[in-house]
């Protein structure tokens, strides 16, 4: 396994007790908010799928997929999708899924989120490395909504 090409890792310091972090991750409808997935009434629960769909702009014909892997209150939540799924002619149900790891840590003065999104290499070759660099480029955008949702909610 090549980790340059496996992997996605982010973290990001939040000015903000965990709690609070965890509540805009782990309540399925505030991290709709700022991931952009239409979660109203939903949850997320350990083994349990979860969907929604995507209210970003142009994608919105889409709907998100995950099943959860992992919820540990204020430390960690973790999902299984299909990256990058986006064509809708396309069945990626036969195709390896990445897991998507958040874990939590307090600090002095607020929170560090890490995130982990493992898993590329068993992506069939011919869209791999188109998912790890849309994926990626996500990421970083998304360390950044959710960091702007906690600081004004």
């Amino acid at each position: 396994m090549n980790t340059s090409t496996d992997r996605i890792e982010r973290h990001i310091h939040i000015k903000a007790p965990r709690s609070k972090v965890w509540g805009a991750l782990a309540d399925a409808e505030s991290f709709g908010e700022w991931f952009g997935v239409a979660l109203k009434g939903k949850r997320f629960v350990a083994g349990e799928p979860c969907a929604g769909n995507i209210t970003y702009p142009g994608y919105e014909h889409l709907v998100w997929n995950v099943v959860v892997v992992r919820v540990e209150p204020e430390r960690l939540l973790s999902f299984r999708w299909h990256p990058y799924a986006v064509d809708p002619n396309v069945d990626y149900s036969q195709e390896a899924t990445t897991l998507v790891t958040f874990e939590l840590e307090e600090t002095a003065d607020g929170t560090l989120l890490r995130l982990v999104e493992s898993g590329f290499d068993q992506i069939p070759l011919h869209r791999r490395a188109e998912a790890f660099r849309m994926n990626s480029g996500g990421w970083d955008m998304q360390m950044k909504n959710i960091d702007a949702y906690v600081a004004t909610r």
